[in-house]
């Protein structure tokens, strides 16, 4: 695999980590719509911002705008609300672990309808990180109660919505190959949306306490970075390829966790996934 692309996947998980994480400390000063309402605004803000320089503009193309801007009504916008609502329930470790769905979904569509089929190597590569994955996920669910076990709808709702939004970018990038346009016009898109729902809530008003507000302007950030930096990949990449690396996620935030929040309990399936999961990546970057 090309360093380039797997450098900017990584960094794409990184980034991802880092909002979840971020998420909690958020959410103890603000409920996740209103919360949502200021990070995805941040974001769309500062793609805004940059694009006279950075999206060429220039090489306008209607139909992958209008794609980007489809996209943006599921992800980030469904998905913002979807991921805080888990957070807030389920906490960020098995919000990020159930995360490890979406490529299952990105991969799965990519397949179907752009006709990606991976190598030998990289199933095999993709099959042991799932299953690494796929223990951590198994670790963080036994760890809740089953009265609550309706609830990991809402985080894997929030993975199907973001792993189909990955081949339909992937889609849009063929015919305006600009990852930036992709981000900003997402955001654009997904801000409108956030604010007409809050808004149609009623009238009721939060006194924002600055720490919530920076919480949210961060999380934003973070948000819109893991976003532009997938986009980014997959205008390098395939969907096949990039929708594993980025799904290590849930391994940053364990150990974000760890340091953060000084969560230390790790069980030993978990940390059987977490070996699984490291051998699975370095599959995929040498075969």
């Amino acid at each position: 695999m090309d360093f380039g692309l797997f450098l900017i996947s990584f960094l794409s998980a990184l980034f991802f980590a880092a909002g979840i994480v971020a998420t909690q400390f958020g959410l103890r000063h603000l409920p996740g719509l209103v919360g949502a309402s200021i990070s995805v605004p941040t974001s769309a803000v500062f793609f805004l911002l940059l694009s006279p320089v950075t999206v060429g503009w220039s090489d306008w193309n209607p139909t992958s705008a209008a794609i980007f801007a489809v996209s943006g009504l599921v992800y980030p916008a469904a998905v913002t609300l979807l991921n805080f609502a888990a957070n807030k329930r389920l906490g960020g470790d098995l919000t990020a672990a159930l995360g490890n769905l979406t490529p299952l979904f990105a991969i799965g569509l990519a397949v179907m309808f752009l006709g990606e089929v991976p190598h030998l190597g990289q199933v095999a590569g993709i099959a042991v990180l799932f299953a690494g994955l796929g223990l951590i996920t198994l670790a963080r669910v036994r760890s809740h109660s089953r009265a609550g076990l309706w609830l990991l709808l809402i985080p894997v709702a929030g993975a199907a919505l973001r792993g189909a939004a990955q081949p339909l970018v992937k889609t849009g990038l063929a015919g305006w190959p600009d990852a930036f346009a992709a981000a900003t016009i997402a955001y654009f898109v997904s801000a409108s949306t956030i604010w007409t729902v809050r808004l149609s809530m009623g009238p009721r008003r939060y006194a924002i306490p600055r720490a919530g507000l920076l919480w949210f302007i961060g999380i934003g950030l973070a948000n819109g970075m893991a976003l532009l930096t997938l986009y980014a990949a997959l205008n390098l990449g395939s969907v096949t390829s990039v929708a594993p690396l980025v799904a290590t996620y849930p391994l940053i935030t364990y150990a974000m966790n760890r340091i953060v929040l000084r969560q230390r309990s790790v069980s030993p399936l978990g940390l059987a996934g977490i070996g699984l999961s490291v051998v699975g990546v370095i599959l995929l970057l040498v075969l």
